[in-house]
């Protein structure tokens, strides 16, 4: 407590460089890496759910999860080559 009152007092905070618009909270970068993040728990929960709650095999959720991501590239890449022509 007393280094942080002496860090403010003695104005110590002046010397330190601010930190990069490009690393800061509501920048881009962090966005996209906080929706990464929200996405790999979303997906963790998911795959909880199916082996735990239906009992599906491990294997079994992971060809679920694969099989999704299949399916979204497809969609995207239809939608990318409609949008595109």
């Amino acid at each position: 407590k007393a280094a942080f009152i002496n860090f403010i007092s003695d104005e110590e905070w002046k010397a330190i460089e601010p930190v990069s618009s490009w690393f800061g909270p509501s920048s881009l970068l962090m966005s996209s890496m906080s929706a990464l993040f929200k996405l790999s728990m979303w997906i963790r929960h998911g795959h909880g759910y199916l082996t735990e709650n239906l009992g599906i095999p491990v294997w079994g959720s992971y060809a679920v999860f694969g099989l999704a991501t299949l399916f979204l590239g497809m969609v995207l890449g239809l939608v990318s080559g409609v949008l595109g022509a």
